[in-house]
């Protein structure tokens, strides 16, 4: 069955990244939320889809231990965001090491699973914790060569999922990852006939800004 994630929270309903918008997300129905996290210099894990590094936080940006306790219940994809040319872009990975740290600090209680665009961040995260599920997050295949390349990857560095976007989603793909032990989680869908065909293809996850609607579309 296909699993509904609120994408940054319910952000077409509450503020994008912050504790109202995990809540509000249990709140009309998602199974899961999908949250960013970055590097910010007083050392909090900041859950900021911008980078924050050397800017102030502003109240409503929550940590990721808060964001996770406002997610209790509900399993969480924590997207890690380290990407060269941004200014909190970090080339030792120090933000997936704290990452994990924090997920050990809180003793395995949270139900997670980390993402990212970069293939080093993940596997970082594989090398300091095998058991940590890790997807690999791409931006839609123009055709099925490439499809096949980035399962090939996915798979040779150890990781569980593919998180692609949308658009580049098709029945083929869908069926290469599953043969390839990989879960499918698309992003970021909120058309409710899109929500419908990309279940009916056995997409395992459908990240969404609006988790009532795509519930909605899911059970009608």
């Amino acid at each position: 069955m296909t699993s509904i994630f609120a994408h940054r929270g319910a952000s077409h309903a509450e503020p994008e990244n912050t504790v109202a918008a995990f809540v509000r997300a249990r709140q009309m129905g998602a199974d899961g939320v999908e949250l960013d996290v970055r590097r910010h210099e007083s050392g909090t894990l900041a859950i900021a889809h911008d980078p924050v590094l050397g800017s102030p936080l502003a109240p409503s940006v929550p940590d990721l231990a808060t964001a996770l306790d406002a997610c209790a219940g509900m399993r969480v994809n924590i997207e890690i965001k380290n990407y060269p040319g941004d200014p909190d872009f970090d080339e030792t990975e120090s933000l997936a090491e704290r990452v994990v740290e924090l997920l050990h600090e809180r003793g395995g209680r949270d139900d997670v699973f980390v993402s990212s665009f970069g293939i080093r961040c993940i596997d970082r995260v594989r090398a300091l914790d095998p058991s940590i599920e890790t997807a690999f997050l791409v931006m839609h295949a123009p055709d099925d060569d490439v499809i096949g390349r980035i399962i090939h990857r996915t798979v040779r560095h150890g990781h569980a999922g593919v998180n692609p976007h949308h658009e580049g989603v098709t029945p083929h793909l869908v069926e290469l990852a599953h043969a390839a032990g990989l879960t499918v989680n698309t992003w970021t869908v909120d058309d409710p006939a899109r929500i419908r065909e990309l279940a009916s293809w056995g997409v395992d996850c459908i990240i969404t800004n609006v988790p009532d609607v795509a519930r909605a579309a899911l059970t009608s």
